[in-house]
C-alpha cells in the first residue's frame, strides 16, 4: 500500500516536471510598447539601474510597434498612427539621452582639486566613462530631433494624441527651443574636457 502511494507520488512529480507551471498573466515581450512599460524611474540612482533602463529602451527602439489597437494612444486612422510612431520614437530617444546623461553624471568630476593628484589616474578613468555616456546622450538627442521634426510636420498640425500629451508637449518644446538637451550635454562635455586638462597637468609636485 505504502509502496503504491510512493509510486503514485513519484509519477505525479514526473508528470508535473514535464509541464512546468506558468503564470496566467505572463507573456512574451515583443513590441515597443511592452519594453517601454519595463522602463521606470529608480529611487536608487546607481549605474546598474541606469544600465537596466538603457537596455529596455534600446530593445524598445529596435522592437516593432504593436497593433494600433494596443497603442499607448487612441488611434483611429492612418495619419494618427503615423504621428504616434514619430512621437514615440522621439520620446524613446529623449529618454535614452536622459538616462545616459544621468549615468554620465555619476562618473563626472566637477573640479580637479590639488589634493586629488594621488588619484589622478582613477579620476581620468572616471572622466572617460562619463565622456562615453555624454557622447551617447548627444547621439540619442540628435536622433530625437529628427523624429521631433517629422512629428511637427504641417500635415500633423491639427492631429492631437491626447493620451500622450506629454510627447506632444516635448515635440512642441523642441520646436520652439525650450527643450534643448544638446546645449546641456555640450556644456557638460566642455566642463569635462576642462577638468581633464587640469588632471593631466598634475604631477608628483602637485601634492
Amino acid at each position: 500500500m505504502v509502496k503504491n502511494k510512493l509510486l503514485a507520488f513519484i509519477t505525479l512529480i514526473i508528470i508535473f516536471s514535464l509541464f512546468p507551471l506558468q503564470n496566467a498573466n505572463s507573456y512574451f515581450v515583443t513590441f515597443k510598447e511592452q519594453y517601454y512599460r519595463l522602463f521606470h524611474t529608480h529611487y536608487n540612482r546607481s549605474p546598474d539601474n541606469y544600465i537596466e533602463n538603457i537596455y529596455f529602451l534600446e530593445r524598445a527602439l529596435d522592437a516593432p510597434f504593436c497593433n494600433p489597437l494596443y497603442a499607448l494612444a487612441l488611434i483611429e486612422n492612418e495619419i494618427q498612427w503615423e504621428k504616434y510612431r514619430y512621437l514615440f520614437m522621439m520620446h524613446l530617444n529623449i529618454k535614452m539621452a536622459e538616462q545616459h546623461m544621468y549615468a554620465g553624471n555619476l562618473y563626472n568630476k566637477r573640479n580637479a582639486y590639488f589634493y586629488n593628484a594621488p588619484f589622478r589616474d582613477l579620476n581620468l578613468a572616471s572622466l572617460e566613462i562619463a565622456e562615453t555616456y555624454f557622447l551617447a546622450a548627444l547621439y540619442y538627442w540628435e536622433e530625437a530631433l529628427i523624429w521631433a521634426e517629422r512629428a511637427n510636420e504641417g500635415r500633423f498640425r491639427w492631429i492631437t494624441l491626447t493620451r500622450v500629451q506629454f510627447w506632444e508637449d516635448s515635440a512642441f518644446r523642441i520646436q520652439n527651443g525650450s527643450l534643448n538637451y544638446g546645449r546641456t550635454i555640450n556644456r557638460e562635455l566642455n566642463s569635462l574636457y576642462s577638468v581633464r586638462e587640469q588632471f593631466l597637468a598634475m604631477d608628483e609636485n602637485t601634492y
